[in-house]
């Protein structure tokens, strides 16, 4: 038997990247996954890449009727919302001096209020379903801490993780679990977008960043998508009923909590 055998799934932000491996996986464990995201085209590349237990909705999770219709859509295709795993999310940097109001309202309302309102939709379809459930929130290692060039991404990570132990402790009581995932560094098109800004504010060649990051893990590489698939299985099946409130490091050893 797979691990994730009838369940249904929504992940947010999954048409690329590590959305993406975590819908293969889930599919891979017998679950059935909508593919949320804003680029539908993409999504359903990705849906029809990864088989018939993928199927591709657009979600704007700063947008609250998008985000109900994704859940309807769920629930009426699939019987019902198991596992939420809320994977959008963008980045930005600047020196503090020069970060924008713009900057700011768009990481804030993509990485905590899309978070947060995804969350609170998820929740609401599995307590009227009362059958529990598992929800996902992929934090980063950054919301571990402070980073010079970094901090309205930092701040919105942090609150990721805050968001998590909170809504953990609250939703637990419906048997809907709430915990997180808190990647290092992961290679693949985020990264190249991330080192591209690195590049302009440090003053590097392009992939530079890149390279120097990869060799400071103390694993000895960045990370793929592929590392956190194990535990985004882990924290959607059975194996973590008892696991409450967490957020877990997937980093290769590079914050220690």
């Amino acid at each position: 038997m797979k691990r994730l055998d009838g369940k249904s799934a929504l992940i947010t932000g999954a048409a690329r990247g590590i959305g993406k491996a975590f819908a293969g996986a889930y599919v891979a464990e017998g679950a059935t996954v909508a593919i949320g995201d804003i680029d539908l085209a993409r999504a359903e590349e990705s849906a029809a890449e990864i088989g018939s237990g993928a199927y591709a909705i657009r979600l704007d999770v700063t947008d609250q009727a998008s985000i109900d219709q994704a859940i309807r859509t769920v629930e009426d295709k699939a019987g019902g919302l198991d596992i939420l795993v809320n994977n959008a999310g963008v980045f930005d940097l600047a020196p503090i001096v020069e970060i924008t109001r713009a900057s700011y309202n768009r990481l804030f309302d993509i990485n905590v209020a899309g978070a947060l309102f995804t969350l609170q939709a998820g929740a609401k379809s599995m307590i009227a379903r009362g059958k529990g459930g598992k929800i996902i929130n992929m934090a980063s290692q950054a919301g571990r801490r402070g980073e010079s060039l970094v901090a309205v991404y930092c701040a919105t990570k942090a609150a990721v993780i805050s968001l998590t132990q909170s809504a953990g402790l609250n939703l637990i009581k419906h048997g809907i679990n709430v915990n997180g995932i808190a990647p290092g560094v992961i290679d693949g098109e985020h990264w190249d977008g991330v080192d591209a800004l690195f590049a302009k504010y440090e003053n590097r060649p392009l992939g530079e960043k890149k390279r120097l990051v990869g060799e400071e893990v103390p694993f000895g590489r960045m990370g793929t998508a592929g590392d956190l698939v194990g535990m985004a299985i882990f924290l959607a099946s059975a194996e973590s009923d008892y696991v409450v409130a967490q957020t877990y490091n997937v980093d290769g050893g590079n914050w220690m909590s």
